[in-house]
């Protein structure tokens, strides 16, 4: 055992930490956090969410964002102790030791991979929508992996793959490129729902807001879990990726503060969108008429108010919105193998820096590569739940690591303190057991294996390699 529960103290992670560019403000990061956050939450989990819990969609959205903003009020604090890249993974390590911090790193690997591969399927679905409305097809083999569709041969989903390799090679050839894609996209995805709110809000019916609850908080409806609560584990995961925000730390002006900020703000802004967008879709719709329109509910309201013309607007700020998800999930993913690779827990291939690009350039194409084949050969409709777990683990591990520098390392400096310690961590991870306890067992079978294959991973070279057991 000796030797597993090393840690890092926050002199070392300061002194570890290496020349990546700093060039990100508070405004980029607000930007990086909405460009994760908005997407599939907006594009496509409202229909399923509002046949979920009906107009009481609005309430679960609330109640996600709730969780996510006592996990980012944690996230926040630790950013701002120990600004370095790695997120959870490098928090983990100063709170908790070497093995923990492994497991954490291994499984925001699986959720960044896994939900970029996943976001890039449902970019190639509206992609498609796209060129088909342009009158363009590719061949229905060349459209999804094996086994997607029941009686529908395909082989191979061609679009999510070449989407995840540009988006790879954007973000290997720097952060300033990078934030520049990024906030472009965010401001022209931002501008697409505004003009959705605008033109569709003098539709609303409020007799459509009755019942508001059909569901209540917590009842099965066909067998299936329905009502709020429910509702709220569906579009808990439309938050993912706004603790990337925190891998960014090494490429960030001033970060004990601008990371906080960065973080706290796009939770802020992306939580007000959720909830004026659900408002207005089960306004201006019975919340039943998206059983039609479930992978894509917008469409249901644009045709109550005839409003076609929007609808091309929208696919583009669809396929931007989700552009940006997989953007950011790549690079906290490229950056989360950096930190790994820098701590002698992966192979320094992982952590090299480009003297070009200033990027871990080799690293950031290897699990590009990975994460593209994923979402071209791959059926991800049950691997996705992985994503969920993976994510929930690290947000628990991180409000937990709060609790304990707080009472064995009081005298560290806090450019943020989380406000309401010890009741905003406890919060945190009571709502995340919550949700953890409500994935079905196959989900779980799989993390188990995936987490063997990280202790194998680890006892077999991580452990021996680790910058801490060179040291002593």
């Amino acid at each position: 055992m000796s030797g597993l529960f090393r840690r890092k103290n926050v002199d070392d992670l300061l002194a570890g930490a290496t020349p990546l560019t700093r060039t990100l403000k508070t405004v980029d990061l607000t930007f990086l956090g909405i460009g994760a956050i908005i997407g599939t939450g907006i594009f496509v989990l409202t229909g399923k969410g509002a046949l979920t819990a009906g107009p009481a969609l609005s309430v679960s959205f609330l109640l996600a964002a709730v969780c996510c903003g006592f996990t980012g009020l944690c996230y926040a604090e630790f950013a701002s102790m120990a600004p370095v890249a790695g997120s959870a993974y490098t928090y983990s390590y100063l709170a908790f030791g070497e093995i923990i911090a492994f497991v954490i790193g291994w499984d925001l690997i699986l959720e960044y991979a896994l939900g970029a591969a996943t976001v890039s399927v449902g970019w190639s679905g509206y992609f498609l929508n796209f060129l088909s409305e342009m009158g363009i097809h590719i061949p229905t083999v060349l459209t999804a992996a094996a086994g997607t569709t029941p009686g529908v041969t395909t082989y191979f989903n061609l679009p999510a793959f070449i989407i995840v390799l540009i988006i790879t090679w954007i973000i290997s050839i720097g952060i300033n490129q990078t934030k520049r894609v990024n906030d472009t996209m965010v401001i022209i995805k931002l501008a697409v729902i505004v003009l959705f709110i605008v033109c569709t809000v003098w539709f609303i019916k409020p007799h459509n807001w009755v019942p508001f609850s059909p569901y209540g908080i917590y009842s099965f409806h066909n067998g299936t879990a329905a009502g709020v609560i429910p509702a709220a584990s569906i579009v808990f995961f439309s938050f993912i990726g706004f603790d990337s925000v925190a891998s960014s730390a090494e490429e960030t002006i001033n970060p004990s503060k601008t990371l906080p900020r960065g973080i706290l703000l796009s939770l802020l802004i992306s939580t007000i969108l959720y909830i004026a967008m659900t408002l207005i879709m089960t306004g201006v719709v019975k919340y039943t008429v998206f059983t039609k329109y479930l992978n894509a509910p917008i469409l249901a309201v644009l045709h109550q108010t005839g409003q076609g013309w929007l609808s091309f607007i929208v696919s583009i700020g669809a396929i931007l919105g989700m552009t940006t998800v997989i953007l950011v999930q790549l690079y906290g993913q490229s950056r989360i193998c950096y930190s790994m690779s820098r701590d002698g827990l992966f192979p320094k291939f992982f952590g090299e820096v480009s003297p070009k690009y200033k990027t871990p350039f080799k690293g950031t194409w290897f699990f590009g590569i990975i994460t593209a084949i994923a979402g071209g050969f791959i059926n991800l409709n049950i691997l996705s739940e992985l994503v969920n777990i993976g994510t929930l683990t690290a947000f628990i591990l991180v409000s937990a690591g709060v609790l304990w520098m707080r009472k064995n390392h009081p005298e560290i400096h806090r450019g943020f303190r989380a406000p309401g310690v010890p009741v905003t961590p406890i919060i945190a991870i009571i709502f995340c057991i919550t949700l953890i306890i409500g994935l079905n067992w196959e989900t779980w079978v799989r993390f188990l294996v995936w987490f063997a294959l990280g202790m194998i991973l680890y006892f077999a070279y991580g452990r021996k390699h680790s910058a801490l057991n060179q040291q002593q």
